[in-house]
């Protein structure tokens, strides 16, 4: 394929076979001069030991009869699971490229080039949208820990004295200050804090992390007992973008106010089954977070929970009108 068409591409997804993790496909979505789309169906075999090659695809997707406006990342098709969407109509700095289809996380794309050229376009792209992946974690990183940092301001001072590479405080405030106190007045130096070992660090997996993803990335670090520069920089080894704390909170509460709804509407039976429907894939959704937490929430689901602000807003507003 020459670059005129490679610089054309408008959209691609991957697919990870959940069965066999060493199967990959991808459909790629490029752009003709004439204003036409071309899709092309490729499949891969990533293997743990050894150069990645490409296999004889068949256009599954095409012969099912899928449309590229119906594909998202989390969207399971068979045995294939959706782990990268890009669209171009969408803006670029929301892509979220998984550490494996990354060429300076995984080198071993270089040999298969047909994919990684088309990953490179789009890298090149969230880079030019300031979407960089380093520059997009480190203000994502400094934004959370300035809200944690607010949120400590009001329940204890005493904690910004706390070395992020230490092992959280485990005791109350007043404790800390009465121990701090006596051994200031017992010999006037307080002692070092302790740092978490190198080896328990590194002995730290994603499985250990996401235990603690229902929690605040702070009361995480403190479960791990790792200071919290220690835990955003294994979020970044994982290719976690940010402590995903926040996107679960908002699903759970989405689930609960289903929950809620079908309650009311038990007499109305397709309403309810709707209900229970839409409850469902928001339970699939927050479990592919759980297992894949650098992805974002779905579009769809945005959308929804927007519908939900407005109403409550509206509620509200007829409430005082009341």
């Amino acid at each position: 394929m020459d670059s005129a068409q490679q610089s054309s591409i408008s959209a691609l997804f991957v697919f990870e076979n959940t069965i066999n993790k060493e199967l990959i496909r991808s459909l790629h979505v490029y752009r003709l001069e004439n204003g036409k789309e071309r899709q092309v169906e490729r499949e891969f075999l990533f293997r743990k030991k050894g150069s990645y090659v490409e296999m004889a695809a068949t256009p599954l997707l095409r012969l099912r009869g899928f449309q590229v406006s119906e594909l998202f990342e989390g969207r399971v098709i068979g045995l294939w699971f959706c782990l990268f969407a890009f669209h171009a109509d969408s803006s670029p700095s929301s892509t979220n490229i998984p550490p494996v289809l990354l060429i300076s996380r995984n080198p071993k794309l270089k040999s298969i080039p047909e994919l990684s050229s088309d990953l490179q376009i789009i890298y090149e792209l969230s880079i030019k949208s300031g979407d960089q992946e380093l520059s997009h974690f480190k203000w994502q990183a400094m934004d959370e820990t300035n809200q944690e940092h607010c949120h400590l301001s009001r329940r204890s001072p005493h904690e910004f004295d706390q070395d992020l590479n230490s092992l959280p405080n485990s005791v109350t405030t007043s404790e800390h200050s009465g121990i701090q106190e006596t051994e200031e007045c017992a010999s006037g130096i307080v002692g070092k804090k302790k740092r978490a070992a190198s080896e328990d660090i590194a002995r730290i997996a994603l499985e250990d992390l996401a235990k603690y993803f229902d929690l605040p990335i702070l009361e995480a670090s403190r479960n791990l007992k790792v200071g919290l520069t220690v835990l955003k920089k294994k979020c970044r080894e994982f290719g976690i973008p940010r402590w995903p704390h926040r996107k679960i909170k908002s699903l759970d509460g989405l689930i609960h106010e289903l929950q809620e709804v079908g309650q009311q509407q038990q007499e109305d039976e397709a309403a309810a089954t709707a209900v229970a429907k839409r409850r469902q894939m928001l339970e699939e959704e927050k479990e592919t977070i759980e297992r894949k937490p650098f992805m974002e929430i779905q579009t769809e689901t945005k959308k929804f929970r927007q519908d939900i602000f407005k109403r409550r807003h509206k509620a509200r507003v007829l409430k005082k009108q009341d």
